[in-house]
């Protein structure tokens, strides 16, 4: 992978992060235990090792069947403040490593920052759906927010490009909702 390649991955993986911690994290491993599609430097084969492999699988599936159910979801969503942007951090880190573009610290602060913005878009919108669909809505949304994850991992390895548009997309969409949202807000307070 050249420099910019590599970037745009680490952008993608990051972002995947921020919607589930462990399925970018596995697919890294498992395509660069498995394939040539990734290269890992040090220290970052270690996602490589099965064990690893075996441990950030049980997370993973712990974490798909966790955030089905409500309640149980907001606890998760409120670790993952911590665990996505560390995540985001790794995965950026670990997709920079064979380029080497970019600066280690610069690396772990962007995959942080996209990671934790990501999720913490996330962790705002689920109670909003919560309190809406009584939790109905849930599993399905979280559902949904796993699949992007997936896809997006596996998108941000093989069509870097993809991948990056579709975090653009992503950001777009937040914003314009966020935007909507607070124009709501504002007109139901000038109506009050």
């Amino acid at each position: 992978m050249n420099a910019i390649t590599s970037l745009l991955s680490a952008f993608g993986l990051s972002t995947a992060a921020g919607l589930n911690a462990y399925l970018p994290l596995l697919t890294v491993g498992l395509l660069a235990r498995y394939t040539n599609l990734i290269q890992l430097g040090e220290p970052y084969k270690l996602l490589t090792n099965p064990l690893v492999l075996l441990v950030i699988a049980v997370l993973a599936l712990l974490d798909f069947i966790g955030d089905k159910i409500p309640a149980v979801d907001h606890v998760l969503h409120t670790a993952g403040l911590i665990i996505a942007p560390v995540a985001g951090a790794i995965l950026f880190l670990s997709a920079n490593s064979a380029a080497g573009s970019v600066s280690p610290l610069l690396a772990a602060i962007c995959g942080i920052a996209v990671a934790g913005a990501t999720h913490s878009a996330r962790a705002t919108a689920r109670p909003l759906a919560t309190f809406a669909t009584a939790g109905v809505a849930n599993p399905v949304i979280s559902f949904m927010e796993d699949a992007s994850a997936l896809v997006l991992s596996v998108l941000a390895i093989i069509l870097p490009v993809l991948a990056f548009l579709l975090v653009l997309l992503f950001a777009g969409l937040m914003f314009w909702l966020y935007r909507r949202l607070a124009a709501r807000r504002a007109a139901r307070r000038r109506s009050a």
